[in-house]
């Protein structure tokens, strides 16, 4: 697929996304992933989403809680790339509290529009949803203390136009907070393809040591990668049989390999 197709096979899975929970109000998991599923579930405390709506919390996509590792303080700002219902961004609103302010940037009409929804009962003033893409960030460089961002780096194409990006507009010593989706290790192409396909859509999750490589090219430094969620083929077994796999055959090949993982790096202060 050319970067093109795979923006607009995101763009189309997050509008069906968005447009299930504003049509019916229910649950939105990727479409390829069973309800309840090992990747998009319990991610946050009762007592962080206590005050986000309803709609925001089922919205999520993510693989993981950035907002809860991030390191948040009062008069931040804060820039949550690929920000979908607007769950992480009004998280880290009510961190960085009513002198900082928190972006969310997103491609998908619809997604905006339930995020500013969102935004509207949640009461939230230091807020503002941008259009645009991760790899063509509209903000100015050196204009954000911290980017997170939950499970969407891995479906750009352009991961280092990504992360490029992510350097400009971050100001000298900004972090970077990230969940992501990582491989661990080789995994055969057309199996490696199934399990991202059950992970979220048209998922292009990094190696770990790619993920590095990229960030240190880009600029970053103080790189570090943990894992946060191990995914096993158990969790996958249904969907991959599914697809036509020998689930037995291919778990020595696929067990422990792919992950979510909690990604920091840091801007240089020079």
């Amino acid at each position: 697929m050319s970067n093109e197709s795979i923006r607009e096979t995101v763009r189309q899975e997050y509008a069906k996304a968005a447009l299930r929970v504003t049509d019916q109000g229910g649950s939105c998991c990727a479409s390829a992933a069973p309800a309840g599923n090992p990747i998009t579930s319990n991610l946050y405390a009762d007592g962080e989403t206590a005050a986000v709506p309803a709609e925001a919390i089922a919205a999520s996509l993510g693989c993981g809680n950035p907002t809860a590792l991030a390191e948040l303080a009062p008069g931040e700002t804060v820039l949550d790339l690929g920000s979908g219902g607007g769950i992480d961004v009004l998280l880290s609103a009510k961190r960085v509290g009513p002198t900082g302010r928190a972006y969310g940037l997103d491609m998908t009409d619809e997604m905006l529009a339930l995020a500013r929804e969102n935004q509207r009962k949640a009461g939230a003033t230091n807020v503002e949803f941008l259009k645009g893409e991760i790899e063509q960030i509209p903000l100015p460089s050196s204009s954000v203390d911290v980017i997170i961002s939950n499970c969407v780096i891995n479906l750009s194409a352009d991961k280092d136009r990504v992360l490029a990006e992510a350097f400009r507009v971050l100001k000298p010593g900004g972090r970077l907070a990230v969940s992501d989706v990582v491989v661990r290790g080789e995994i055969p192409a057309a199996i490696r393809r199934s399990v991202e396909l059950w992970i979220g859509c048209v998922a292009g999750a990094l190696e770990e040591r790619e993920y590095r490589d990229k960030l240190a090219r880009a600029g970053f430094e103080a790189i570090d990668l943990e894992p946060t969620r191990i995914y096993r083929v158990a969790d996958a077994r249904e969907f991959l049989e599914g697809a036509g796999l020998d689930v037995d055959a291919i778990a020595p090949q696929v067990d422990d390999k792919f992950m979510s993982a909690f990604v920091r790096a840091r801007k240089p202060a020079r």
